[in-house]
């Protein structure tokens, strides 16, 4: 199959969960033969232009085309019109939109005869960082992957109830993936900030409103004990709540944060961490909850059914924007070593079981050649395939 994915900021990057997700899928699909091209915004780095990677026009075999744009408001629909212009006439079998930004093209798409197949990764529309015109557009957007595309893909069961009930339609579930990581001792991050095996609390990622670091940080501030709290990841453009934080957190010196990090230092974080917490008010499915578990970390996340539906009673979690029950759970985590060692031995071989890039292709590879499945379907019979064992 030819196929083009536009809705993604650009690969290769770090800079969110939808831009890794798109990597893992079109390397997958260009080994198995397929040709696919990604439809790269123009622009810098979201966390900053020392982090750019040089402009290409390939990428593990995948064809790359960049699409100028502007910044601001008018950046994704600009980019999203002109990639849809550019993969009318391109002849690919599916067009693979990312998001509700850039789903709000679709009709454009079907209007050529394009085939469409939609991926909404989170409830955008109904995130913090956005309002006004923004969250009228996603809104929008949303509305065209659930009415307008071939096939709608949602990445939990909460989202699929939402767009179903709202939109009345059959959306299809689907679901991010991991690898299984190489575990490090703490080098980076114990010269850089002083930070020893089990010795802190890890939350890692974009740091915006909808990920609720304010809770955890007034969690923190009164739980007794030594160890650190670690805040690891970008602010993006939204500087003021980033702030807001620095001012919550100022005073305790126990609370560090690391600003975008990447690589070897995002691998030792995971690695060495003594709790991995993570206190959104919002998520589609978090890459960095599923990265956190294969390493073997003991989790504490916010009961929102997008996170509670892929730990199940893998990971403790507490009541949604409930500072007291955040740190009454953070304390007994803290005070028992033993309750934390088992939730860190039932960690990886859980998620890794359940979560498979590879078992995600073959779901979205499917699809988009008109076989609608959903992901669990398509994990049990590779479960059936090879005997109950992968």
């Amino acid at each position: 199959m030819k196929i083009a994915i536009i809705g993604h900021k650009r690969i290769p990057s770090n800079e969110g969960g939808i831009e890794k997700g798109v990597e893992q899928h079109a390397v997958r699909m260009v080994k198995r033969g397929h040709g696919v091209t990604a439809y790269n915004r123009g622009g810098h780095n979201v966390f900053g232009k020392e982090f750019d990677c040089k402009k290409q026009k390939e990428y593990k075999g995948i064809r790359i085309v960049t699409i100028p744009t502007t910044k601001g408001a008018a950046s994704v629909p600009i980019y999203s019109f002109l990639a849809t212009i550019h993969a009318a006439f391109s002849r690919y079998d599916c067009v693979s939109f990312r998001a509700s930004g850039s789903c709000a093209m679709i009709p454009l798409a079907k209007l050529f005869g394009l085939r469409v197949v939609a991926s909404l990764h989170g409830i955008d529309s109904q995130r913090d960082k956005w309002g006004g015109f923004a969250s009228k557009y996603l809104e929008f957007g949303e509305r065209m992957a659930a009415t307008k595309a071939d096939v709608c893909l949602v990445l939990s069961k909460n989202m699929k109830e939402y767009i179903d009930t709202k939109y009345g339609v059959n959306s299809i579930l689907f679901a991010n993936g991991i690898d299984k990581p190489k575990s490090h001792i703490p080098e980076i991050i114990k010269e850089k900030y002083g930070l020893e095996k089990d010795e802190y609390i890890l939350s890692l990622g974009r740091i915006v409103p909808e990920k609720g670091l304010q809770y955890l940080i007034e969690a923190f501030k009164n739980c007794k004990t030594e160890k650190k709290l670690v805040i690891a990841g970008g602010s993006e453009s939204n500087k003021d709540y980033y702030n807001q934080l620095l001012a919550l957190a100022n005073g305790d010196k126990r609370i560090i944060f690391t600003g975008y990090v990447y690589g070897q230092e995002v691998q030792e974080l995971y690695s060495n961490a003594y709790i991995f917490a993570l206190p959104s008010n919002l998520e589609g499915m978090a890459n960095a909850l599923l990265e956190a578990m294969s390493y073997g970390n003991c989790c504490l996340i916010s009961d929102i059914p997008e996170n509670t539906e892929v730990v199940h009673e893998k990971a403790m979690w507490f009541k949604k924007g409930n500072t007291v029950d955040l740190q009454k759970k953070l304390q007994t985590l803290l005070g028992d070593s033993e309750l934390v060692k088992k939730y860190k031995i039932e960690a990886t071989p859980y998620i890794l079981e359940k979560y498979n890039w590879d078992i995600v292709v073959d779901q979205m590879l499917r699809v988009y050649a008109g076989d609608v499945v959903d992901y669990n379907t398509v994990l049990q019979e590779r479960e059936c395939n090879s005997g109950g064992k992968r």
